[in-house]
């Protein structure tokens, strides 16, 4: 004869603090998480074994082709480049503060000097070039 319990237990699973932690691991990752803010260009940019980190700063100039050249996400050319960065609300002087020069590899090199005495001009003298990491072959 089998006899039954009145009381049974109740395994209940408490949700509660799995969904504050998955919550804190989100908020997290959202605030560490590092944002592409460049325009959405697509470019073949050239590749460096040297390469380091750069902070984007409020100046991107990115060099698509010999006939547009992008201030931020405004496209010119080189004649009406120099008065785009001239025109611009931005500190050279600020030593936090740089510019961010990147191309395509096919760019001739004139024209990136040609960009970087627009640039000298105008009192920005801290540039960074971008490129890609190469892979070394050991």
């Amino acid at each position: 004869m089998k006899f039954q319990r009145r009381l049974k237990p109740q395994v209940l699973v408490d949700l509660t603090p799995l969904i504050d932690i998955v919550f804190q691991l989100v908020v997290f990752f959202m605030v560490s998480s590092v944002f592409n803010t460049s325009p959405g260009i697509e470019l073949e940019l050239p590749e460096s074994t040297s390469t380091t980190s750069v902070a984007i700063t409020e100046l991107v100039i990115t060099v698509e082709n010999r006939e547009t050249v992008y201030l931020n996400e405004k496209a010119y050319n080189m004649e009406t480049l120099g008065e785009a960065v001239a025109a611009f609300e931005f500190d050279p002087t600020d030593e936090g503060e740089n510019v961010v020069l990147e191309s395509a590899k096919e760019i001739p090199y004139q024209m990136i000097i040609s960009i970087l005495d627009i640039l000298r001009n105008n009192g920005y003298a801290a540039v960074n070039l971008i490129t890609l990491q190469a892979e070394v072959d050991d």
